[in-house]
């Protein structure tokens, strides 16, 4: 199982049109954690769009090419790119160029997005929602397999016999296809043949085992290799030396993001009994580097999946030297414990 990081860029907004001195300092900080992830042997780190003041993330194939030239063997993909809103063809020759200029390292996480801003802020209308994905999810798909496209839908000019460059130095971009609880976005994903990626952000783990297994049967329906077919955890993560100051330390800035947003959507406020529940019963990997380990144990044994990522949370309450302590431990203490319990012993056959 691939082990990785994914991050939305959290930044304390510099509310200014230049000298964003934070925004600064988080995306350099967001380069020393993809470094440092290389370096530890994690398999793959992504990086999230958001257009809001309070994510510094509005491009992560710019940053991902940053990070490219400081790594050597990390994967880079999106951890969503907001499709709807976007150019599939633009999409895909910025994502080719970051394959390129990483060796063959690219990937993109194509999603709906939890948040909204980019509709309007690109003269897209919240109505055409799921078919403006739809229809862009199909376009790309097709870029990322010919070279010479025609093609014609209702949002964007059509194409007509034109090429699509730069081709990337992969055969194709691997496109993994990101989402929360819909049951449509799984079927698309499984009869598409698409790599998913199941955003773990509330309840219990077990309510999205109906989810994958509606993932894998869609696949199977549609003549697909389940042995083939890739499948992503995803949920929000913090480890330190204890499990006590783990929680300690991760507890306020959780509070806060979840508490931001929860404004935004009616949420109740989040408590630290909810969050010690969520710990315990829920999705929320937070705690010491064996409570972890059982913990990501746990999922694959629920969802036999072939990646887990680990979303990180940065922000001013929670010091950045922490952060990159986080990903060394994941890296040397977690990940060789998972790939060990997952790998197969060899049996030695003597006489």
């Amino acid at each position: 199982m691939e082990l990785g990081i994914s991050s939305f860029g959290e930044v304390s907004p510099d509310g200014l049109s230049g000298n964003a001195i934070n925004a600064h300092k988080r995306i350099h900080e967001l380069l020393d954690e993809i470094k440092l992830a290389d370096q530890v042997g994690l398999d793959v780190f992504a990086l999230g769009e958001h257009h809001r003041p309070d994510f510094v993330i509005s491009a992560p194939e710019v940053v991902l090419a940053a990070a490219a030239a400081i790594t050597k063997h990390i994967r880079l993909s999106s951890s969503v790119t907001v499709l709807s809103s976007a150019d599939p063809v633009r999409v895909f020759q910025n994502f080719a160029s970051l394959d390129l200029v990483s060796d063959g390292r690219a990937e993109i996480m194509a999603g709906r997005g939890s948040f909204v801003e980019s509709f309007p802020l690109f003269g897209y209308d919240l109505n055409d929602y799921d078919e403006l994905f739809t229809e862009k999810l199909e376009l790309l798909v097709k870029i990322n397999q010919q070279e010479r496209v025609s093609w014609t839908g209702n949002h964007r000019a059509s194409i007509a016999n034109l090429g699509i460059y730069p081709r990337p130095l992969q055969p194709t971009i691997p496109i993994w296809l990101a989402v929360g609880g819909t049951p449509a976005s799984a079927v698309r994903a499984g009869k598409m043949n698409l790599p998913m990626t199941v955003a773990m952000l509330g309840g219990t783990p077990d309510r999205f085992v109906p989810l994958v297994n509606l993932y894998r049967q869609s696949a199977s329906d549609a003549g697909h290799d389940l042995a083939q077919l890739q499948l992503a955890m995803n949920s929000h993560f913090y480890v330190a030396d204890t499990s006590q100051r783990a929680a300690d330390e991760f507890y306020p800035t959780y509070q806060g993001m979840m508490n931001r947003i929860g404004r935004e959507r009616g949420w109740p406020p989040l408590g630290r009994d909810q969050f010690e529940y969520m710990r315990e019963q829920g999705p929320l990997l937070v705690g010491s580097p064996q409570q972890i380990i059982d913990k990501i144990l746990r999922f694959h044994d629920l969802f036999r999946n072939t990646r887990y990522l680990a979303q990180l949370i940065g922000g001013p309450q929670l010091p950045h030297h922490k952060i990159l302590h986080a990903i060394d431990l994941f890296g040397t203490e977690i990940a060789p414990a998972i790939r060990k319990a997952l790998t197969p012993e060899k049996i030695v056959v003597t006489g």
